[in-house]
């Protein structure tokens, strides 16, 4: 499965690296990581990244992303990293390249690239990632291992989520082998929080509310999206920066978080037991077991998608 990645990657003198959208730890770790692959190993070839601001996650080493033009493509390798589904890609030239690729640690739910690497047993894309890099002998900078262990971590929720197992904590201690890393430096900016960040994450605790089952959920109106942006915060950092005030609830099992965006409803589904997953696929989403997210298009069908969740506790 490695070796058929690395063979493509070994044919193209161009390579342009993809993500999700609005991207997290493991989507910026995994394409800085997979770039220093590359350039340590294939120092002859042009490798570049594509895709919308790196937002919270700027603080990394090289999360500016690459202006690319369109020619580039034409003689290409794209690889897609981080994606579930082809409707998760931020940039959608990697269908106009001269072939692609894929890695992805999200349940499956269909090809759409020519050579995939599907592993859902991995916590993180930069895992699976740097499970290439160990298993195949290849060699890896500084920054790459950190980008690699820094997706690692967040993704894994600091090792704290059950997709981490023992190989989880290996990788670990295999990049920190290979990177300079100062935990305390980057944990106080993967985590660190001023007090009008903390103020904020109050407020929308107290908005709170159950169902009858004790499904615990936050919904956020266009008003008040309107009004949190006018203060710094944005829609995505209402609705997947939000959904971990709920993960900690005594006696709270599923919890979802609602966001009025674009004329649409951005749903965070969370778990801590149930398979959440088939829910998020059934309103046009997808992720993993636990962990998971969808698109609606109003708060009648948020609500209709609360209730599934809502009677999954009955069961």
């Amino acid at each position: 499965m490695y070796k058929e990645l690395l063979e493509e990657i070994r044919k193209y003198d161009t390579i342009v690296i993809h993500r999700h959208s609005n991207p997290d730890g493991d989507a910026i770790g995994s394409q800085i990581g997979m770039k220093h692959l590359i350039m340590a190993n294939f120092p002859e070839k042009k490798v570049y990244t594509v895709g919308d601001p790196a937002g919270r996650y700027s603080f990394m080493d090289e999360s500016v992303m690459d202006e690319v033009e369109d020619s580039v493509f034409d003689n290409a390798l794209a690889v897609v990293l981080d994606c579930g589904g082809a409707n998760m890609v931020n940039d959608e030239r990697y269908k106009t390249a001269k072939a692609n690729a894929r890695i992805d640690h999200h349940m499956f739910t269909g090809n759409f690239t020519s050579t995939e690497v599907i592993d859902t047993t991995f916590e993180s894309c930069c895992g699976i990632i740097a499970d290439i890099i160990k298993t195949e002998g290849l060699k890896i900078d500084e920054i790459g291992a950190k980008s690699l262990f820094t997706g690692m971590v967040t993704d894994s929720g600091r090792f704290r989520y059950d997709s981490t197992t023992s190989r989880t904590f290996e990788l670990a201690a295999f990049l920190t082998e290979k990177g300079k890393i100062d935990f305390n430096d980057l944990y106080s900016k993967m985590y660190a929080e001023d007090f009008e960040g903390l103020k904020r994450k109050s407020e929308f605790i107290l908005k709170i509310q159950f169902t009858e089952h004790n499904v615990a959920y936050i919904y956020t109106d266009a008003a008040e999206v309107e009004r949190r942006v006018a203060e710094g915060m944005t829609p995505f950092g209402i609705s997947r920066g939000m959904v971990g005030t709920m993960g900690d609830i005594k006696g709270v099992d599923i919890w979802v978080n609602f966001t009025e965006s674009e004329g649409k409803v951005l749903c965070e589904l969370r778990s801590s037991k149930y398979n959440i997953n088939p829910i998020a696929v059934k309103y046009g989403g997808g992720g993993h077991e636990k962990a998971s997210g969808a698109t609606v298009e109003d708060r009648s069908v948020a609500m209709k998608m609360l209730a599934d969740l809502d009677a999954m506790m009955i069961g």
